[in-house]
């Protein structure tokens, strides 16, 4: 297949600070020069590092390709941006973040192959150093690997550095890049340190990262077998995930006992002095945006936010944009569905509160103007409040509120925001926001883009999922029930009322409809929903039961298009070529 070639000196580094991958960038370096020694081969391999954040919040188009078009999420107030990957409308092989995540993903590919195969030009201080290296180019092509074989399919599986322009291809079955994909992350499992520390900086793989990472690609796995071939994979990822949870002192991770401390801020902070203690594998971003590709860093803190500030439409009284709430007037993208807000039962269940905002208070004094009042439909004896500073100014929510006029600030219901009887988008401007990723500590002004906290990539919690979703298809509901119950019992409000008992589920509600409900409520917004679906063939039904704006699913958009480009650049397009339904 034709590909670009770039060159080793040019390589983005993740660096700037002394709790990331470190810097090293010797101009007029060729590639081989390059990768001839230790201190040069660590360069390239943070170059493999380097599309990481290309996924997971530089560019939106890795989380278009995993989360919406699912049961969780609508375009924001109707509007037809990228309609193709979340509502399935005018679906071709022309989409622009397929080809996106398509050229990231091979770029970064061929980045760890040219490491895997110059492993052994430098001379090593150890052995035990080489293959650390080697093992952080494995985990890194497993992880790439992993992406495309399950967006796209059976398509190009290259095990050696690409060095010249190629104008054929050949498809490679789904089996053969998860045996890759697996030896690959068993290396790396075998090979990596243990955790963070002696000169291991945070941010790198390590050997909590594989086994993770590994426990997602077996469960991936089995769903492609059948019988007793099947059983074995759900094993592996069973045995896989639970290694993780029984090891959380050596891989030093645990979960919070709040579910809301794992999304704040400060916890996310990569200048703070302790790492996120839940997270397994993070995307981090340099500080130097001249490091960062797109000079972007982190915008996942845009694309779920509400309209607050006023930036288009009418203003909120008493309410202005501010690094707390985010910046809402450009790039707002996401919604959730009605269903997804209707998965949690926030009486008992503190995951709703740890992952959503339902209100913004007051940052500028306002008093109530007859004119106000009469176009936010508010009691006429409302007119002359005060509305102080730290005062709620907008309440947004998942509940049917009675009474709204008499109430001192805008209020937007879960009845105003949706149909009652469809779910579908009634007034679509403002509306409940997934808080996991707001920025208030590193963007530097009101509508700045670049935020530098992490994305968590892997964490425990979704460990106690993996091996709940391999304990059901093997049959054992008992004990996948108290893998769950450990997320739910952190999960359950605690005061004024403690609902532990409450939210404990039997093994008799364990289904996998069950099951993905359950990861909603714990998962949603982490860059995993359209995989979880697609895994498990749920994709179409659970589109049909809770997302009523996606009218062109087929099954066979449970695949990604082959980028037209592509296709046309090979002698043997036609040969290749396209994923069926395109």
């Amino acid at each position: 297949m034709k590909k670009l070639i770039y060159a080793l000196a040019a390589i983005v580094i993740l660096a700037s600070c002394n709790k990331r991958l470190n810097e090293y960038n010797p101009s007029n370096t060729t590639a081989d020069a390059l990768w001839s020694t230790p201190q040069g081969f660590v360069t390239a391999v943070n170059g493999a590092y380097s599309w990481i954040p290309f996924l997971y919040g530089n560019n939106e188009n890795g989380l278009f390709l995993a989360e919406p078009g699912t049961d969780l999420w609508y375009n924001y107030n109707k509007v037809s941006y990228d309609i193709d990957l979340t509502q399935y409308q005018a679906f071709t092989s022309a989409s622009n973040p397929c080809l996106g995540v398509w050229t990231t993903l091979y770029k970064a590919i061929n980045q760890c192959n040219a490491g895997i195969g110059r492993i052994d030009q430098p001379t090593w201080p150890s052995q035990t150093i080489r293959n650390e290296r080697l093992a952080e180019l494995r985990f890194l092509r497993g992880f790439y690997y992993w992406w495309v074989v399950e967006s796209f399919g059976n398509v190009i599986l290259d095990t050696v550095e690409t060095t010249t322009v190629t104008l054929t291809a050949q498809r490679s079955p789904v089996t053969a890049f998860y045996d890759l994909i697996i030896r690959d992350l068993q290396y790396a499992a075998a090979n990596l340190p243990v955790t963070y520390g002696n000169g291991w900086e945070y941010g790198r793989a390590t050997q909590g990262s594989a086994e993770a990472m590994l426990a997602r690609a077996y469960l991936s796995r089995a769903y492609y077998a059948t019988g007793a071939d099947a059983q074995t994979y759900f094993k592996a990822a069973h045995d896989a995930a639970v290694l993780v949870i029984n090891n959380q002192a050596q891989y030093q991770v645990s979960l919070y006992q709040n579910y809301a401390s794992l999304w704040d801020p400060n916890n996310r902070d990569p200048n703070n002095a302790t790492h996120n203690q839940e997270a397994l594998f993070v995307a981090t971003f340099s500080t130097n945006t001249a490091l960062d590709i797109n000079s972007n860093a982190d915008r996942t803190h845009m694309w779920f936010l509400t309209n607050y500030s006023g930036y288009s439409g009418s203003s909120i009284p008493g309410l202005g944009i501010s690094l707390l709430y985010g910046n809402d007037q450009k790039n707002r993208r996401f919604m959730p569905t009605r269903a997804l807000l209707d998965f949690y039962n926030d009486t008992i269940d503190a995951r709703y509160t740890g992952s959503f905002q339902e209100v913004w208070l007051c940052n500028k004094a306002y008093t109530w103007t007859s004119t106000d009042a009469a176009y936010w439909h508010k009691a006429p004896s409302l007119v002359g409040h005060v509305m102080k500073i730290g005062d709620t100014a907008l309440y947004i929510t998942k509940h049917v509120v009675p009474n709204q006029s008499f109430r001192p600030y805008a209020v937007f219901d879960v009845d105003t925001t949706y149909f009652p009887s469809s779910g579908k988008i009634n007034y679509g401007d403002r509306y409940v926001v997934l808080k996991k990723y707001l920025d208030p500590l590193t963007r530097t002004g009101l509508t700045s883009y670049p935020g530098y906290l992490d994305v968590i990539i892997l964490r425990l919690g979704e460990m106690y999922l993996d091996a709940a979703e391999a304990d059901l298809q093997m049959s054992n509901t008992t004990e996948a029930a108290q893998y769950i119950n450990v997320l739910r019992t952190r999960a359950a409000v605690k005061t004024p009322v403690d609902y532990t008992a409450a939210m404990q589920v039997q093994s008799s509600q364990i289904t996998l409809d069950f099951i993905l409900d359950e990861r909603a409520r714990e998962m949603c917004g982490e860059y995993c929903r359209w995989f979880d679906l697609k895994r498990t063939g749920k994709l179409g039904s659970r589109i049909a039961a809770y997302n009523p704006d996606v009218t062109g699913f087929i099954p066979d958009y449970a695949l990604r298009p082959v980028p037209l480009s592509e296709i046309q650049a090979l002698s043997n397009g036609a040969e290749f070529g396209q994923n069926p339904g395109y």
